[in-house]
């Protein structure tokens, strides 16, 4: 990643994509299986559906906890905002209207395999990059930079993960 001087207001944004040699139904499997994410990830914990909901809706909610050296242990309420099967999941951190984060898979049928992509968008909403902004402002730049590079880092690891997993 290079640097781009974006501060946290500018809804700063990373996305990572892999080639799959395996079907959309395969991938698919994998990515809408929300649960599975902890497996698959270096910060996310736990996550479970809320509110008697089974699996991704529009609307459907979950909670997921998760734990980073800097930051701590924290937990989110996320809702799906956009679903699409074999197509897109999406999902708003916290207030929909103003989430702390969007997340965004899109799976795209590609050479006889699947084309992956995970996106996510910082912002507008507040979440602990906020406190750590709000301590160091003049450093806001660079807090924002390293974080998209540690989930870029990170999603890398959990596409790597899905392809893994799909290719078996």
């Amino acid at each position: 990643m290079e640097w781009t001087g974006a501060r946290y207001a500018d809804r700063p944004t990373v996305e990572v994509r892999t080639w799959i040699d395996a079907p959309p139904a395969t991938v698919w499997a994998l990515v809408s299986d929300i649960e599975l994410m902890p497996d698959m990830s270096e910060e996310l914990r736990s996550v479970a559906w809320l509110d008697g909901a089974a699996g991704p809706a529009v609307g459907a909610r979950f909670v997921g906890r998760s734990e980073h050296e800097a930051f701590g242990t924290w937990e989110t309420t996320s809702q799906v905002i956009e679903y699409v099967p074999e197509s897109v999941l999406a999902w708003a951190v916290q207030d929909p209207a103003e989430p702390s984060a969007v997340w965004r898979f899109r799976l795209r049928p590609e050479d006889g395999g699947t084309e992956l992509a995970q996106w996510m968008q910082l912002g507008p909403g507040r979440s602990g990059l906020s406190v750590a902004i709000d301590r160091m402002p003049e450093k806001e730049q660079k807090i924002v930079f390293v974080r998209l590079r540690e989930f870029e880092r990170n999603i890398t690891a959990t596409l790597a993960q899905i392809k893994r997993r799909a290719e078996a």
